[in-house]
């Protein structure tokens, strides 16, 4: 191959790269754009129990169209029961009052079962929803997924539905505030 050919064909492809738009990659695929609508999930799991004690869960089933309207701090954790996945739960417990005054709902998804995540709402008291994706078929679509695991991975999504905060590679002891200190920014800079 002459070297004019073979410039001809780095310059090409240079220009094919330019034609698609930047994707952030994660260790668990491609992440969703921030400022764009966040990908759409339907998932079974539990929830808190109506006007029950915190950490009783009862069957659920929540999609993204159920928080309309509402802040979401949408966490993707590997598994109920492991060390940093419960200190990251027990840190969204925690300041969940705080994310409520805020207008804001928290909702953890795992590969976990149902089963699982009621006894780990149940040991660590947690008052949001846990939801079971153990095909990773919605962590896929949030880039938070290598098989048999959700990565640690949060995403915060406003009231229409667009996407506009991500952390990956999250580290859980005080993940739960730096979420909220985001919140609370993001706010008052939507509203201007």
């Amino acid at each position: 191959m002459k070297r004019r050919d073979l410039l001809r064909g780095i310059s090409v492809s240079a220009l094919g790269l330019l034609a698609f738009p930047p994707q952030a990659l994660s260790i668990g695929g491609v992440l969703p754009a921030l400022n764009q609508p966040a990908p759409g999930f339907q998932l079974g799991g539990v929830g808190p129990g109506e006007g029950a004690a915190a950490g009783t869960a009862v069957a659920a089933s929540r999609s993204l169209s159920d928080f309309a309207g509402q802040w979401l701090v949408l966490y993707f954790y590997p598994r109920d029961f492991t060390g940093g996945c419960t200190i990251e739960a027990r840190g969204f417990q925690k300041d969940l009052e705080a994310f409520h005054q805020a207008g804001a709902q928290v909702v953890g998804i795992s590969a976990d079962d149902p089963d699982s995540h009621a006894e780990f709402c149940g040991s660590e008291a947690l008052a949001f929803p846990l939801l079971s994706d153990p095909a990773g078929t919605v962590s896929k679509r949030y880039g938070s997924w290598i098989a048999p695991f959700s990565q640690r991975h949060t995403f915060l999504i406003d009231p229409q539905g667009v996407l506009r905060s991500s952390w990956v590679a999250v580290r859980p002891s005080g993940h739960s505030q730096e979420v909220l200190a985001t919140l609370r920014q993001q706010q008052p800079a939507l509203r201007a």
